[in-house]
């Protein structure tokens, strides 16, 4: 059996991420073609793509063979599936979003469609039954106004008319009309509502007058059923024409009953309670909006372009890879690039959450190849969006504006909003038996005249109250409305959540396993110990190795140079006729002797061996996780250098946060020595330590925790760690900021590359989920108190629409407090 490689954006052009559905359709079809074994993916490396990992037999299919078959299949589902994420106007609240979707549902060809509370629909239809055009007809004859469509199978985001066959459509003349405007602008509904309240309260405070007929109370009556009922009228009307009966219907049935039975107050009041709530609700999604929106306004519209010897003010759009653009000091920056001149302090803060300014610097190699750039260091890059200190840089551009890394976060957000949560699920499906039962209570209690003694008036009136008492409005925007704002707080924080999911996994979290290198340490060694020997100064130790591993290009002799120059405070001459020796170290001259630097097996190889002494000592320093090197100084040994990754300065502070917000275990996976792992697990405090592990056994790891513990959550670097994320509850990727790989393959993204901001993560999660669970009470119980109150005739339609209106309203600045959630 052999395996190939190919990468997934060879085979499926412009797939979000791999997780994205076609990839799975893929692999179903691959998997069982004869000579092909299996198929899977394997994220890539750096910003590279995913992979599809082939495992075949060659004596029954050639490579060539698995590659065309591959090609194929994946032009096939390409041609044959279709994913949109559209950006609409008009979608005026939850339920009239979940309207939407119904209606969208039914479209032929339409596998699926989510639409949010916020102004995003994301489908995925058949291209054989159905067109991106057609279904942006349909959505626009559901009253709405597109105004930006990504095409996900797509390269990059086209224009709306280019990407979908010139479809045009007045949209302004559809957002004025459906998103609530009138004559006076977006406000008139609230306006109305206002309207309606005081025309009821003048003509309830006018039945009090002696000597006033009556008639002049219900004039005033019959006017706030004008005001109140205006747009609550023009969405039951709009829903009876795609044949539902949503919640604006039965208000308005119970209203023109109360009318009909001389309740004219009551009536009133139920319309200015609703509009008012309908408004108000409006307004709090709009806020939950402008949160995201946000986002996408954090990125300047021009940037200073220098070409030659003259600089430019040009559109961010016009920027191309390898463009230098100037930033001048306390400006935005206007794109994703490294820095080639100039230095500063660079405030990341909208981006990353990072509440202090980092440093930046300008690269050595100026005309590197931006292919490589991902891999610099994070002093040499920038992000559009951040903030300029008080110097100038030159910057190269490395991404266009549309692949920027604030472009696909805002583009990730958006869809975010769209997924929806295992609690949303849940009570969608509730609500699916939920309403028609409470229509066939109130047909019954319809016909309770013929049963109990009383006149159908009295039946009419009760099942009228018990049906305003009943209607889910609570229920229906109670979960949605918290993952709307939890998404939005988040993101403003530096952590990009995929939806209502993970959101909500992420609080129920009881272990976390961590990758070592790069997440709980700093991913790169640090000269941690000088062990001078046999007379020799630690001045003189470190000067004989720093020469010496000046002419090597190992990773460990970079250390060296780098943190033993430091403590020198001086430069040090390089030595002489350096050759390395594989695997066991280097040898050099310097100053008339000679030097040999490498680990204890270069030394017990020779003729006198490693003295026992200093073999002791070398293994008690490689227990407490240090990698040593032994510095022999023609036949005298001149001492040890210690070297070890790490661990990161907020790291054991972040793991006692955690440990403070209930998170029961915490293990450490690595594929370093047990003994390494032990040292840096017992000095930041993690619970589990496990060495010595291949990238698969790690997810076995993953697995075997999984059974032991309800969620688990994998932490990395969402590059090599991405098979373990999959197989976590919820994978959470480190410094994504700039990275592709993490920003697509996590389910939740730190888009800063600190630990500190996990336990900001798991906080808000778990915030988000008592404010869910209090909303579900809140929206239950009240429905739970109503209907016997009503039905029994305790309370009449007045409290009803009290209760209704009032917890309606509570769930939703409920939700709200999200958005101020305190790191």
């Amino acid at each position: 059996m052999e395996k190939t490689r190919i990468n997934l954006e060879i085979v499926l052009p412009g797939i979000p991420d791999e997780r994205d559905e076609c990839v799975a359709r893929l692999i179903g079809l691959l998997q069982y073609r004869r000579g092909i074994d299996k198929v899977h993916v394997i994220s890539g490396e750096a910003d590279q793509k995913a992979q599809l990992c082939f495992h075949y037999d060659p004596s029954e299919i050639l490579l060539d063979e698995v590659e065309q078959i591959a090609g194929r299949a994946g032009a096939a589902i390409t041609a044959h599936y279709g994913h949109l994420l559209i950006e609409v106007r008009g979608v005026r609240h939850l339920r009239h979003a979940r309207m939407i979707e119904a209606t969208l549902r039914k479209h032929k060809g339409l596998l699926n469609a989510s639409v949010s509370g916020t102004g995003f629909i994301r489908v995925e239809y058949n291209k054989g039954e159905t067109t991106g055009k057609a279904i942006l007809e349909r959505v626009e004859k559901t009253g709405l106004a597109v105004s930006g469509v990504e095409d996900f199978h797509a390269r990059g985001q086209k224009p709306r008319e280019e990407a979908h066959e010139d479809h045009e459509h007045d949209h302004e003349a559809g957002a004025h009309e459906h998103a609530h405007g009138g004559i006076f602008g977006e406000r008139t509904e609230l306006i109305f509502a206002i309207i309606c309240g005081l025309l009821l309260g003048l003509g309830f405070g006018l039945s009090f007058v002696n000597g006033l007929p009556p008639a002049i109370s219900i004039w005033f009556y019959i006017a706030a059923y004008f005001f109140g009922g205006f747009f609550t009228t023009k969405e039951a009307v709009e829903g009876i024409r795609k044949g539902t009966f949503e919640i604006d219907f039965l208000m308005l049935v119970a209203a023109v009953g109360a009318a009909v039975l001389g309740q004219w107050a009551e009536g009133a009041l139920l319309l200015f309670l609703f509009s008012l709530g309908h408004s108000l609700e409006h307004y709090a999604m709009e806020r939950a909006k402008r949160s995201i929106a946000g986002l996408a306004a954090l990125a300047p519209k021009t940037a200073l372009l220098k070409a030659g010897g003259a600089i430019e003010e040009v559109q961010i759009e016009a920027l191309k890879q390898g463009d230098i653009i100037v930033v001048k000091p306390n400006s935005k920056i206007a794109a994703d690039g490294i820095v080639v001149k100039g230095s500063s302090s660079v405030n990341q803060a909208p981006i990353t959450g990072e509440s202090v300014p980092v440093d930046k610097m300008a690269v050595d190699d100026v005309d590197m190849d931006l292919q490589s750039s991902g891999k610099l260091d994070a002093r040499y890059k920038v992000f559009a969006g951040s903030i300029n200190g008080g110097a100038n840089l030159e910057v190269k551009v490395t991404k266009v504006a549309a692949d920027s890394t604030i472009a696909r976060l805002v583009k990730l957000v958006n869809e975010a909003q769209t997924q929806k949560s295992p609690t949303q699920n849940f009570t969608d499906k509730l609500e699916r038996y939920y309403v028609p039962s409470v229509l066939i209570l109130v047909g019954i209690l319809l016909l309770a005249f013929l049963v109990v003694d009383e006149p159908f008036s009295a039946s009419f009136y009760r099942a009228m109250a018990v049906l305003v008492a009943a209607s889910p409005c609570a229920l229906a925007i109670s979960t949605p409305s918290a993952v709307l704002s939890g998404v939005a707080r988040a993101a403003r924080g530096g952590v990009l959540i995929k939806g209502g999911k993970p959101l909500e996994e992420l609080g129920a979290l009881s272990a976390i396993a961590f990758d070592k290198t790069g997440t709980l340490t700093e991913g790169k060694p640090r000269l941690t110990g000088v062990y001078p020997l046999n007379g020799i100064s630690e001045e003189q130790l470190l000067e004989i190795v720093i020469a010496v591993e000046k002419l090597s290009d190992h990773p460990l002799a970079a250390a060296i140079v780098k943190d033993g120059t430091e403590r020198l405070k001086r430069a040090v001459a390089a030595a002489e006729n350096v050759s390395a020796i594989q695997g066991r170290g280097i040898k050099a001259q310097y100053n008339g002797t000679t030097v040999h630097v490498g680990n204890k097996e270069l030394f017990a190889g020779k003729n006198t061996g490693l003295p026992d002494d200093l073999k002791a000592k070398v293994e008690e320093l490689e227990r407490q996780g240090n990698t040593t090197m032994l510095v022999q100084q023609n036949d005298l040994y001149a001492g040890i250098i210690t070297l070890m990754d790490v661990a990161r300065e907020d790291a054991k502070e972040t793991l006692t946060q955690l440990t403070g917000i209930g998170i029961r275990k915490m293990i450490m996976l690595t594929g370093d020595n047990q003994k390494v792992a032990e040292a840096i697990a017992g000095e930041i405090g993690i619970t589990d330590a496990w060495g010595n592990l291949l990238p698969e056994q790690k997810v076995a790891a993953i697995e075997k925790l999984r059974a032991s513990e309800t969620r688990v959550a994998m932490v990395g670097d969402g590059v090599n760690d991405a098979p373990a994320m999959a197989k976590s509850t919820v994978g959470i990727a480190m410094g994504a900021a700039g990275s592709d790989v993490a920003l697509e393959t996590a389910d939740i993204a730190l888009m800063a590359d600190q630990l500190s901001n996990l336990p900001f993560a798991i906080g808000l999660s778990r915030k988000a989920g008592r404010i869910i669970r209090q909303n579900l009470v809140l929206s239950l119980g009240m429905v739970a108190v109503l209907i016997p109150l009503t039905i029994l005739g305790i309370a009449d339609i007045g409290p009803a629409v009290i209760g209704h209106e009032g917890s309606t309203l509570v769930v939703v600045f409920n939700a709200l407090r999200l958005l101020g959630y305190k790191k």
